[in-house]
């Protein structure tokens, strides 16, 4: 029904001067949006000067608040401190109110040519002109019904609004058939465009240390035990990828945005002492590694064995310049029209 408001034009959508661009689902999670807002910042950044504003799920702060590497996860949420210890150099922000928070990054960086609107798909009020739609590949949105019976926040007719729809999270090798039954099964719009990405994990680094050469290759991981621990909506990917790497994997998982407790994180201790190897580690996603950095009540005797895993998105079929081409267009048209 609200969706049919805006449709009609009952409900009105703002307009900022400044491009917005909107990366969003669907479904309640787990399409892997933050490497994709990251991907957009490797790609778009310096050519041009981008600003990313989310609403900071979870955190326990109010207002508009501009996040530094620094920041406390508590006041910033995960996923932003995440996108802040990456790109230091890059505005990253939180607000509840989006409109409040787009006027708030203008006028403290007033030469901004684009923000891109984290998980904002749903968040009509504004009105972006482009707009990004993930959908996990095993996990199609195609295939799936709205809450509660399925995973998604709205109707599959949702997914017309969006400008390019990219299918997540798919085999490295996907061949092109596979990737033509996918696009004739999501159905395009003539405005639409489909794009294929992979997720590339790359070698593991310690939690607590920057020394790049203590960084590890999961090729070099085949004797180690290793306990994956993990707050995610989807562990399932690092698992496959993990459990070929080494020689026995055990996992500890948590719901998404899971704040670890004490017992949460004697529980992982306890889990981890039950491995009986010499080579053992403990393996943490980037994001569950913002909200154990800090943790007071995560054990010294395990601080030296935990690594995290970055990833690393990848476009199928070389598309990276065909991609962001469209996104640099849309951001000069827009120039023009303003």
């Amino acid at each position: 029904v609200r969706n049919l408001l805006f449709d009609f034009g009952i409900f009105k959508s703002e307009n900022k001067n400044v491009s917005l661009l909107v990366v969003g689902n669907l479904t309640v999670g787990g399409t892997g949006k933050t490497p994709h807002v990251e991907f957009l910042l490797e790609v778009l950044h310096p050519g041009l000067r981008i600003a990313v504003l989310s609403r900071g799920y979870k955190r326990r702060s109010k207002g508009f608040i501009l996040i530094s590497p620094d920041t406390d996860v508590m006041v910033s949420g995960d996923e932003p401190l995440q996108l802040a210890k990456k790109f230091p150099n890059i505005p990253i922000a939180v607000c509840e109110n989006r409109a409040v928070g787009v006027d708030k990054l203008v006028e403290l960086h007033p030469s901004i040519d684009l923000i891109i609107l984290d998980d904002a798909f749903q968040h009509r009020s504004l009105n972006a002109g482009f707009h990004i739609l993930l959908t996990d590949f095993n996990h199609l949105h195609t295939r799936d019904s709205i809450l509660p019976g399925g995973n998604l926040r709205e109707s599959v007719k949702g997914s017309k609004r969006a400008n390019v729809i990219i299918v997540t999270k798919c085999p490295f090798n996907l061949s092109p058939i596979d990737q033509r039954i996918i696009e004739r099964e999501i159905k395009p719009e003539s405005h639409q465009e489909v794009f294929f990405s992979t997720l590339q994990h790359l070698p593991i680094r310690p939690l607590f240390s920057t020394e790049s050469d203590k960084q590890l290759s999961l090729n070099s991981l085949k004797d180690h035990e290793l306990l994956l621990v993990t707050g995610i909506v989807s562990p399932q990917p690092i698992i496959h990828e993990l459990s070929d790497k080494c020689k026995k994997l055990d996992t500890v998982n948590f719901p998404d945005h899971h704040q670890f407790s004490f017992s949460d994180l004697i529980k992982v201790e306890k889990q981890f002492n039950l491995l009986t190897g010499p080579d053992k580690l403990i393996i943490v996603t980037e994001k569950d590694a913002v909200r154990l950095i800090n943790n007071s009540h995560l054990p010294d005797s395990i601080k030296k064995y935990i690594f995290v895993i970055p990833v690393k998105v990848q476009l199928l079929n070389d598309q990276t310049d065909v991609f962001t081409k469209k996104i640099i267009e849309y951001v000069r048209e827009n120039k023009r029209d303003s």
